[in-house]
């Protein structure tokens, strides 16, 4: 083992009724304890969030209402859970941006104390991706094997997405070879304005993608306070963003 511990590190996933740290909840968490001397130890727990799990999240883990009537809540669990992370270090995958966060709300609604900043934080997503750049150029050569000369050349960049798109359908046979087979796989089809600001929900509701309202319907918002959308309005938003919000405020007023 490379790895050098000098206590034991617990790497950790979640699966979640959604996204959002603030509201959604936990309905399984798996931890996997390496020891110094390389020996392990696991845990899992299926999870009742009491709450409705929507079912674009059971599409992606597979988990349902059924899956977890009966088992315990997390407050139940956080006792256990907090006693097997204790003295130890974190590691996950994209850990650092929800799992992390996601956890350390559940701990507190639960009212168990556990010093998560004492620990360290092992993200394998940010070595991958620091390792691993991210960008057109690894793009083109990962896909085509090719350098990109002039990157930030906008006719050189705007080749080489064209070159990398067929590589990638050459490469992905199960791909939708359609433009709208292939824009359904991005988000911008949630979006409801090009910021990501306001999103849609599965019933086509526009939603606030930030702050502390994040996650609510923002007409429910605009009802009970206004003045949210007057700061809105007033502030450094996109005007497409603002556009956006002075409809749903409009049907708002003509109810």
């Amino acid at each position: 083992m490379r790895l050098t511990l000098k206590r034991p590190i617990v790497f950790f996933d979640i699966e979640s009724t959604g996204l959002n740290t603030g509201t959604d909840r936990i309905v399984e968490i798996a931890m996997l304890k390496i020891y110094p001397d390389g020996s392990q130890e696991n845990m899992v727990y299926r999870v009742n969030p009491t709450i409705p799990i929507p079912r674009a999240a059971s599409d992606i883990h597979g988990i349902t209402d059924a899956d977890v009537a009966g088992k315990p809540a997390f407050s139940d669990i956080a006792g256990q859970v907090a006693s097997f992370m204790r003295g130890s270090d974190i590691g996950g995958y994209n850990s650092d941006k929800f799992d992390i966060p996601m956890l350390a709300e559940e701990f507190s609604r639960a009212g168990v104390e556990i010093d998560l900043k004492r620990m360290n934080f092992v993200d394998v997503q940010v070595i991958f991706f620091k390792k691993e750049p991210r960008n057109l150029a690894a793009a083109y050569k990962f896909y085509c094997n090719k350098e990109l000369d002039n990157a930030h050349s906008a006719l050189a960049d705007v080749s080489a997405t064209w070159e990398i798109l067929q590589a990638q359908l050459s490469r992905y046979p199960e791909l939708d070879p359609s433009v709208e087979g292939l824009s359904a796989m991005g988000d911008s089809n949630r979006y409801a304005d090009f910021a990501g600001r306001i999103i849609f929900n599965d019933q086509g509701e526009e939603v606030f993608n930030f702050g502390k309202y994040k996650g609510l319907k923002v007409l429910d918002v605009f009802s009970k306070e206004p003045q949210y959308y007057n700061w809105m309005m007033n502030g450094d938003f996109p005007e497409f963003t603002k556009r956006v919000i002075s409809r749903v405020y409009m049907r708002l007023r003509n109810t």
